[in-house]
């Protein structure tokens, strides 16, 4: 395990961190006692940095966090939530969008009751393009200036996003004071457009947490979830490359992943899990290089589809 600075902090974050959307049974029913395992499991192995929100699960991943956490030594981890976007327990894939100062100042409240610490490393203003941006011109005014208050205040080590679109990206970074900033689904084997942003991210000291190497699932063997807005023939060009990497020995995961968290530019790398055995599979892997003529090979095969969005 690398560790790496996390800006002037004085604090280090491995390589490997931990998203906890699996906790709360986003991708399938989970065991509570297998998912606080795998937390302590995760920790033991050096993994420090742990990202949760209330949107997963309807508040269910912070709470089995928070449980999984309880007692442990907090210099132990950095830990982070967001704010902004809210799914209703009783019916996932309901989003409400709020980024007003109110609704953020009771959030964190809420999530700190639920995750049991007044402290958050990190907040992520999360998911600002969704529902056709309609809420994006107040999360990037209102909403930040709430997040950077809390800040002031000593609740909040570090300002972030946590979002899709590069071009958001490109205007956070390059016109807002931020921290770090949370990049899902940009440094993959299929898009690699976080490098873009690298060397504004190095200039201006934002620290770069890179997330989802498996493309919200598309680089796996059973391919994403049915919500994914991949077409029928998007899919096939992944099943094609999957195809292509079984036959060479080596699960397409495998691979995605360990192209993924081997960048040294890259701070760190966020996977999420709820069980052991697949923390150890992630665990190996990273330790392992890979064969970059396979990857090559790989991303020829995923041209058709590099570097597209999906909404």
């Amino acid at each position: 395990m690398r560790f790496s600075a996390f800006g002037d902090t004085g604090l280090q974050i491995s390589s490997i961190s931990f998203g906890a959307s699996s906790l709360g049974g986003v991708f399938h029913t989970v065991d509570e006692a297998e998912a606080i395992a795998t937390v302590h499991a995760a920790l033991e192995a050096g993994i420090n940095y742990f990202d949760v929100a209330p949107a997963y699960g309807g508040t269910r991943s912070e709470i089995v966090l928070g449980k999984a956490l309880k007692g442990i030594n907090r210099s132990r981890y950095l830990l982070s939530t967001k704010v902004g976007k809210y799914t209703d327990p009783a019916g996932y894939g309901t989003d409400t969008l709020d980024y007003s100062r109110l609704r953020i100042r009771n959030s964190i409240d809420e999530s700190s009751a639920r995750l049991g610490t007044d402290y958050f490393d990190i907040i992520h203003i999360h998911d600002i393009e969704y529902q056709q941006r309609q809420h994006t011109a107040v999360a990037l005014t209102e909403g930040y200036a709430a997040v950077q208050e809390l800040k002031r205040e000593g609740r909040v080590g570090a300002v972030s996003f946590g979002i899709y679109p590069m071009d958001l990206w490109w205007h956070i970074f390059g016109s807002l004071s931020v921290d770090a900033g949370l990049i899902h689904n940009h440094y993959c084997l299929n898009d690699t457009r976080l490098l873009e942003l690298l060397p504004i991210a190095q200039k201006r000291n934002i620290f770069v947490i890179n997330a989802s190497p498996l493309a919200s699932g598309l680089l796996t063997d059973r391919g994403p979830a049915d919500w994914h807005p991949a077409t029928t023939e998007e899919r096939a060009v992944f099943q094609k490359a999957a195809k292509f990497c079984a036959a060479q020995g080596v699960p397409i995961s495998q691979l995605a992943l360990q192209f993924s968290c081997q960048h040294l530019e890259i701070p760190t790398t966020m996977f999420s899990t709820a069980n052991r055995k697949s923390l150890m599979q992630v665990l190996e892997w990273h330790d392992q290089k890979f064969d970059p003529a396979l990857v090559a090979e790989v991303r020829s095969i995923l041209a058709p589809v590099s570097n597209r969005d999906w909404y």
